[in-house]
């Protein structure tokens, strides 16, 4: 991965790592690159969450697009996901993003998507890198070549929440929804997206202020979600994360219906009606255990990844796979979609509770959920001691003791964290017990090897 962009855009804090000429030099490497392949003028569209910082980073990025001969299309507060559907829908040559999605809001990100939809190559990213990080200006235009911003986007939202409630032909009757918005994109679409069912759907945190997305609320704080749906009797709670492409949801007694899950009930429904393409969900090696035993009895191959949504995605394409994801509520449906929306994931699982007659509870209680323990070990930032103690043998032995020794009723996976100095050890068991005891005996080995 570059310098800049990691695995899920360019992120940092407003104002130290991440600033306005950083987001100006953004916008002029996208569209200098643009303008490369295109042999033209390239247009672009922008969309940002509800971040207080936000409003900031676009006005750098439109000046920086427009100042090497750009054109920008802003769509306002909207998801994520909405931005790759509009850049294909308007025929843009590239959409961006302003959002650091579940993180605090003193973060923010900038992630780029093609004309296409999905997430740019590494070559394409490694091409803008090189402009943002050369000491060489960009060339600028002037005149009449300077580039313009279109403006229109109530209208090009309302053609997004057109097309998610086409993803379903359930009218949802029946069901008593309450939505998390995180304070986030959600807040700006999923009102009126609810509107066109018959359901019944109230709302909470919708109202962003710039410091408030994700506080205490969305996908990453479920707790107040799972409250009120137990108090308001409500049958279903949906929580999305700040820029929406992330879905997870509680029953009706406040408990979680996690990624995993969300993905064995929609593939079983897939499955029925014949559109699960080779029977197969594709997830992440942190999936739970519960997910593999859900595979194994229903008659479904369960192909697992890195972890990071781009590579379930491009395991999805390579084999024309029709389900996949993370345990943490990314989602993606290739027959609706090029990147996860936690919007659409949402109507994808009310549809099937609603035709199933059954409690949320009892329909997510098809995939099993082992307890889960993860611990990360410090190890030093250098010497590469990261690198030999993944690539010890002895540490490969005792990874193999301990999986043996549960016997097929657990899970063991150590890997390196792709960002910082650490080593996660996640155990999944039959009991919150033995997966402590095993995590524990491997974190003491890992700390007790000479490297």
């Amino acid at each position: 991965m570059g310098k800049l962009f990691g695995t899920d855009g360019i992120r940092g804090v407003v104002g130290e790592n991440l600033t306005a000429d950083m987001a100006f030099r953004v916008g002029q490497a996208v569209a200098t690159v643009l303008k490369e392949d295109k042999g033209g003028r390239p247009t672009v569209v922008i969309g940002k969450d509800t971040r207080v910082s936000s409003d900031m980073l676009e006005a750098a990025l439109v000046a920086g697009i427009c100042s090497v001969g750009g054109d920008v299309k802003p769509v306002g507060t909207i998801p994520t996901p909405a931005v790759a559907y509009l850049a294909v829908r308007e025929k843009a040559d590239a959409g961006i993003v302003i959002s650091a999605s579940h993180n605090p809001y003193e973060h923010n990100g900038i992630k780029v998507f093609s004309g296409e939809g999905y997430k740019l190559s590494d070559a394409v990213e490694e091409r803008i890198e090189a402009h943002i990080l050369s000491d060489a200006p960009m060339a600028q235009v002037t005149r009449g070549e300077i580039g313009r911003c279109h403006h229109g986007s109530e209208a090009l939202r309302e053609e997004y929440i057109d097309f998610v409630a086409s993803t379903i032909e359930s009218d949802l009757s029946g069901l008593k929804i309450l939505c998390d918005c995180a304070n986030g994109a959600s807040s700006a679409t999923a009102p009126a997206l609810f509107a066109r069912f018959k359901a019944k759907t109230d709302f909470i945190h919708t109202e962003p202020d710039g410091v408030n997305i994700n506080s205490g609320c969305g996908s990453t704080h479920l707790e107040k979600l799972a409250a009120a749906v137990v108090a308001g009797g409500y049958d279903i709670g949906v929580a999305f994360d700040g820029d929406a492409d992330r879905c997870l949801l509680v029953d009706e007694n406040g408990q979680t219906i996690d990624g995993d899950k969300v993905m064995a009930v929609c593939a079983t429904d897939m499955k029925r009606r014949g559109v699960l393409n080779g029977d197969t969900i594709v997830a992440t090696v942190m999936s739970n255990l519960g997910l593999h035993e859900f595979c194994r009895n229903h008659g479904l191959n369960l192909v697992c990844t890195a972890v990071g949504d781009r590579n379930v995605l491009e395991e999805m394409l390579r084999h024309d796979y029709r389900i996949g994801g993370e345990q943490s509520g990314h989602t993606i449906f290739t027959a609706l979609e090029t990147t996860g929306d936690g919007e659409v994931t949402a109507l994808q699982f009310l549809q099937v509770l609603s035709a199933s007659g059954k409690k949320a509870s009892e329909l997510a209680s098809c995939c099993a959920t082992y307890p889960q323990v993860l611990v990360n070990v410090e190890v030093p930032h250098s010497g590469g001691v990261k690198e030999k103690i993944m690539a010890s043998d002895a540490l490969k032995a005792a990874v193999k003791q301990e999986e043996d020794a549960l016997g097929g009723e657990g899970r063991v996976l150590v890997r390196p964290s792709g960002t910082e100095a650490l080593i996660r050890v996640m155990v999944e068991a039959k009991t919150q017990e033995i997966a402590s005891d095993v995590a524990q005996r491997l974190v003491n080995f890992i700390k007790s090897l000479k490297i």
